[in-house]
């Protein structure tokens, strides 16, 4: 698994779910349904202080796990022979920004020979 914190661009539907992800220059499309959490981040070591009622943004992050597969490129009739890739996005509550937090796979991603045997 790789831990990240980069920027990308998500279009959700009109009900927020995310439908496709852009990322370092390349699009992909959601194919499975997606999983929606809350994380409690360290917001004491971040702030000096959070106001009272306080919740999503300040002292929890909204974390969406996707699976993706890549978007052919224009005038590409046959799409990118790859396995759905499993990435965890979080979305900043105040700006609407999403950034990518893990890849969870990682080294399919560097290696596609196939497993190791020793």
């Amino acid at each position: 698994m790789g831990l990240f914190s980069e920027s990308v661009d998500v279009a959700c539907s009109a009900d927020g779910q995310p439908e496709s992800v852009l990322w370092s220059g390349r699009s992909y499309s959601v194919c499975a349904e997606s999983v929606r959490w809350y994380e409690r981040r360290q917001w004491w070591a971040e702030e000096s202080r959070v106001p009272l009622g306080s919740g999503p943004g300040m002292v929890d992050h909204e974390i969406w796990r996707i699976q993706v597969v890549p978007v052919p490129p224009a005038g590409k009739s046959t799409p990118v022979p790859m396995e759905p890739l499993t990435l965890d996005l979080t979305r900043h509550a105040a700006s609407g920004r999403w950034r990518l937090l893990r890849i969870h796979d990682a080294l399919r991603l560097n290696d596609t020979s196939g497993p190791k045997t020793a």
